[in-house]
């Protein structure tokens, strides 16, 4: 007998919903790098910015709490 969540669908469902958050997680991203006065990526690794790398770092924990519970 196999476990319930070993099957097929609950599998597939799992990395379909995986897929979604990661999507809507990197477009979230892309969208608050547009709307920064500057480059995030460029500050952060040409500039060497931690302070904004931290900044950075919580708006992405917090956009991953929201995606997980909107999910979930």
């Amino acid at each position: 007998m196999k476990p319930e969540w070993f099957s097929l669908l609950a599998i597939g469902g799992t990395v379909m919903y995986a897929l979604i958050g990661v999507v809507i997680f990197w477009i979230s991203f892309i969208v608050v790098d547009k709307i920064s006065p500057y480059k995030l990526w460029e500050e952060i690794v040409e500039h060497r910015n931690l302070a904004l790398a931290i900044v950075v770092a919580a708006k992405g924990v917090a956009i991953g709490l929201i995606v997980a519970a909107a999910i979930h």
